[in-house]
């Protein structure tokens, strides 16, 4: 056994000595460290000890890996969220307006009035750390470059459904439709964006559908504007930012559209069913509400502006049904 291996032992050991909490920072750097922490977690299952273990690593995609992998049925996956408006509120005076552009990674706050130096900040401080080190390192990519262009590329369509197919158009390589699927799937992985599926009763149709794209955060979106945002811009962040808040919440979120008729979100816990609008400078209308309410008749309707947002993002629970 490798001596960072017998270092987990040991401070296990002590830790069950003491009685105390045991926290590990970047676990992920240690070979095998999830076998180690399964053994050590099943003696204390047959022990009968209460050794609380918090494993903490800046490679989400490491950690995830050793969990499903070894540590199956023997943890509780507790996710650190990007910084929300309320949050970063309790750290800096911003509000909305600038929420929108620069919200999401609070080491960056204090560039905000710089946005050279918050553009330098934010691309190689936290989005090339994350693409190269916590993707990159352990997963296999043929091309490192095409796989960054495709992140610039799908954090520029915030709230927005987009086919597969254009997207790959818009990659300056040949490729396929299964190469997209693969990027988007470690951009999610990795917690830089959520990928939303079209709410249908029907399987087949939620799986086959064109992905609704939500950055995590304001942030990822404006590095690629670094501009005033144009009307139709600042209401699609605003959309973002609704979503984002959703995410947080313990059910399964998507998009819903039928012909004409759009509804921004989707949000299903257990066989409750919560439509959200939002509304914005380039929305006038909730025909979708209407439409949705019709064919899904025991469903919520919710529709957010930015008079109520500051009430919602507070406590997105209580708007579901």
């Amino acid at each position: 056994m490798s001596a960072p291996q017998e270092w987990i032992i040991e401070l296990w050991q002590e830790a069950r000595r003491k009685k105390i909490l045991l926290v590990i920072d970047e676990i992920q750097k240690i070979e095998n460290w999830a076998e180690v922490v399964k053994k050590l977690s099943d003696e204390d299952k047959r022990n009968k000890k209460a050794l609380m273990c918090v494993l903490l690593g800046s490679s989400s995609l490491q950690i995830q890996k050793g969990l499903t992998e070894s540590l199956t049925g023997r943890f509780q996956l507790i996710q650190a969220f990007h910084w929300n408006l309320h949050e970063t509120g309790s750290l800096c005076r911003m509000g909305l307006s600038d929420y929108l552009k620069f919200g999401g990674y609070p080491g960056a706050y204090g560039l905000a009035n710089d946005l050279p130096g918050w553009t330098n900040y934010l691309r190689h401080s936290i989005v090339e750390t994350v693409l190269e080190k916590d993707i990159l390192t352990y997963h296999t990519v043929k091309s490192p470059s095409l796989f960054k262009q495709a992140f610039e590329l799908v954090t520029s369509y915030p709230a927005q459904e987009i086919s597969l197919t254009k997207l790959l158009g818009q990659l300056q390589n040949k490729g396929n439709t299964d190469l997209v699927k693969h990027y988007l799937r470690l951009f999610e992985g990795a917690y830089l964006i959520k990928i939303l599926e079209k709410y249908s009763t029907n399987q087949i149709k939620r799986k086959s559908s064109s992905p609704k794209i939500l950055p995590l955060c304001p942030a990822l979106y404006y590095l690629q504007i670094q501009q005033e945002y144009s009307a139709q811009e600042k209401g699609r962040v605003f959309e973002l930012i609704v979503g984002c808040q959703l995410v947080r919440l313990n059910g399964e979120l998507f998009y819903w559209r039928e012909d004409n008729f759009e509804v921004d979100y989707v949000f299903k816990s257990g066989k409750k069913v919560t439509a959200f609008e939002v509304k914005s400078g380039r929305k006038k209308f909730a025909n979708g509400l209407v439409e949705f309410a019709k064919r899904f008749p025991n469903s919520k309707q919710v529709i957010i502006t930015e008079e109520n947002y500051e009430e919602f993002h507070c406590c997105p629970a209580r708007g579901i049904a």
